[in-house]
């Protein structure tokens, strides 16, 4: 087979689909005829693209060669294709072409009232660079090159039944760093055979609501709480029940009269997601006992723990439980780069086994060079090293957005202490003031995440989540400069 009949080999696929052989049809240059015309015309076959051969063409599609030269001849003639000498016909340079979407009328999109709520806990992504963007980490600090090196040297030499389908949960290696990792600065109890690697820790909560839970089984969540989790419950099919967060995040006194029992409760104790508050023992104690009388599973996600600043590290959840009701979940988003997309379970040891196959069965894991360079980054001492840089760095990004915003500050905005994490949480007047901050800021470039929008329930607050660990200090100081007039221009919105 000649090459340009290689490159262009799907057009006689597509033009085999319209070909009817049978006695009574159209005449076959007319049926080869008019897809092509069309197809040049609405621009699938572009300026340029090559046509198979007449010859490779007539044999494929079993009909005669004067058929298919007489279609030729037709599409020459109308000058839709041209003939260079020596190398076949190309499909020509029109001056213009009319394209399916000028010249049909959009059908209008219907989506289920799930798919409508989806779409709005959506609004909540980051946008990258943008200051203020949260959940985003300092992409400029990462040690690239030697994690490129890494990658090139565990592709290199990547085992053959790497190759293969995995399913072990994840590369032995990496749970060992991973396992000794997570005793040491997270107090969680487990043996490597405990741990799931996950493609994010979106993938982790699937993977829970999918074996754990059946379609209309209750699922407790922090109210404000994290938009992905509260998708990722939705899409399973879960009724949802927000609990409201008080100064000791998840408050289950608090939770709304006649609450069903639930199947799941999802936490972030060490650092709740978006207002920043830390979960006191007490509080916790009682959590993991409400769990242990009710047969309910919690769900500790411990995102950012690792950055703190002025208060010593706060042990997980998981780690004072005796009773085997947390599954722990982590991620690499924060810490590393959430393009490497891999995040982690730490399972009670009578789901480990359980989630490990189905996990292979659903995911189809892999990627296992990249857990091998991972593995090697943490047990060299590259992560830790890498996280107390992140420490620092964060540290004063967050005090170059607190001295933009002081003038505002002594005003009357009211931020949250940022012990820990990668964002702020701004309390604002109005609803009216917040909305009016959020349009201005997209005019401007800048993001602005709206703290109405971590809710569900109707008893909302007026706020602003300002990430600040994914910006440099000079577009802190910028971006805040401006928030902090805008917030003044603002500030007696009714």
């Amino acid at each position: 087979m000649k090459r340009r009949d290689t490159g262009s080999a799907w057009i006689i696929d597509a033009l085999a689909l319209r070909v009817d052989l049978k006695k009574g049809a159209l005449p076959l240059t007319q049926q080869l005829y008019r897809p092509l015309k069309e197809w040049i015309q609405h621009g699938e076959l572009a300026a340029g693209q090559v046509l198979p051969s007449s010859r490779h063409m007539a044999q494929l599609l079993g009909v005669s060669r004067n058929t298919v030269l007489a279609v030729m001849d037709r599409l020459l003639a109308e000058g839709l294709l041209v003939a260079r000498q020596g190398a076949g016909l190309y499909v020509a340079q029109l001056p213009t072409l009319l394209r399916r979407s000028a010249a049909s009328t959009p059908r209008p999109t219907c989506y289920s009232s799930r798919g409508n709520t989806l779409l709005g806990l959506s609004s909540t992504l980051s946008n990258g660079y943008r200051a203020f963007s949260p959940g985003v980490p300092a992409l400029d600090l990462f040690p690239r090159e030697q994690w490129q090196r890494l990658l090139r040297r565990h592709y290199r030499h990547a085992d053959m039944s790497w190759m293969d389908y995995q399913t072990s949960g994840g590369l032995p290696e990496l749970k060992a760093a991973l396992c000794d990792y997570l005793r040491l600065s997270r107090a969680v109890r487990c043996q490597p055979e405990q741990i799931v690697i996950t493609q994010g820790a979106q993938q982790a909560f699937e993977l829970i609501a999918q074996l754990l839970t059946d379609s209309g089984d209750a699922v407790w969540v922090e109210e404000p709480g994290y938009g992905g989790a509260q998708a990722c419950f939705l899409a399973s099919g879960l009724a949802i029940t927000p609990v409201p967060v008080d100064k000791g995040g998840l408050n289950i006194a608090l939770r709304p009269a006649h609450s069903p029992t639930p199947r799941l409760i999802y936490v972030t104790p060490s650092h709740q997601y978006p207002t920043g508050v830390t979960m006191p023992v007490p509080q916790r104690l009682a959590l993991l006992e409400f769990a242990s009388r009710s047969g309910c599973w919690i769900i500790e996600d411990d995102y950012d723990s690792e950055f703190r600043y002025d208060t010593p590290p706060t042990p997980s959840l998981q780690g004072l439980a005796d009773q085997a009701s947390v599954i722990y979940v982590g991620t690499f988003s924060k810490v590393l780069y959430p393009g490497l997309r891999i995040g982690y379970l730490v399972l009670p040891d009578e789901l480990a086994a359980d989630f490990t196959r189905a996990h292979a069965r659903l995911h189809r894991e892999g990627n296992y060079p990249i857990q091998s360079a991972l593995a090697e980054f943490i047990a060299n001492g590259h992560f830790t090293r890498h996280v107390t840089r992140m420490r620092s760095a964060y540290r004063q990004r967050q005090a170059c957005l607190r001295t933009a915003l002081a003038p505002a500050v002594a005003k009357g905005l009211r931020l949250s202490d940022g012990h820990a994490g990668m964002h702020l949480l701004a309390e604002l007047n109005s609803f009216d003031q917040e909305a009016l901050l959020v349009k201005r800021a997209n005019d401007e470039g800048i993001t602005l995440s709206p703290l109405s929008r971590y809710y569900l329930s109707e008893h909302k607050r007026p706020g602003l989540v300002l990430g600040y660990a994914g910006s440099t200090e000079q577009a802190l100081l910028q971006a805040g400069t401006w928030l902090n007039d805008a917030y003044l221009a603002t500030r007696d919105t009714p």
